[in-house]
């Protein structure tokens, strides 16, 4: 994506899940909480429902980057799910290197409801990365 002033911001797609790091977004909305506004989020149900294709199709059909962030380990309202999401993280990172794609591109955090400046922190560091 491209201004007129030949600066490069880049497109982050983020999937937060529901219960934690959607909320926590959305509290910093409320909060007036600063982040860059090149980030796109789609909220899920579980960290652990992002399939892998859905990573790798946005990183090969546009998207400069893809977060998923969940609730912390052991907080999560589907008991396993963000453990489904790390493992699922780490076939992302494989199949990244297979596709020759940058591993920046792709991040799995752990914010929780009460974390808004931590996910507006979180989106500035992956945008700025």
């Amino acid at each position: 994506m491209e201004s007129n002033s030949d600066t490069y911001e880049p497109l982050l797609l983020a999937f937060c899940c529901y219960w934690c790091s959607y909320t926590g977004a959305d509290l910093a909305g409320v909060a007036r909480i600063q982040y860059p506004p090149n980030v796109r989020i789609i909220r899920v149900q579980c960290s652990g429902m992002v399939h892998p294709n859905l990573v790798m199709d946005a990183l090969t059909n546009g998207a400069d980057g893809v977060l998923i962030c969940g609730c912390h380990p052991g907080d999560c309202h589907y008991r396993e799910g963000n453990l489904r999401a790390k493992a699922r993280a780490d076939a992302i990172s494989l199949m990244m290197e297979d596709f020759a794609l940058e591993p920046e591109r792709f991040r799995l955090e752990w914010v929780s409801a009460s974390e808004s400046p931590r996910f507006a922190q979180v989106i500035r560091d992956t945008v700025e990365d």
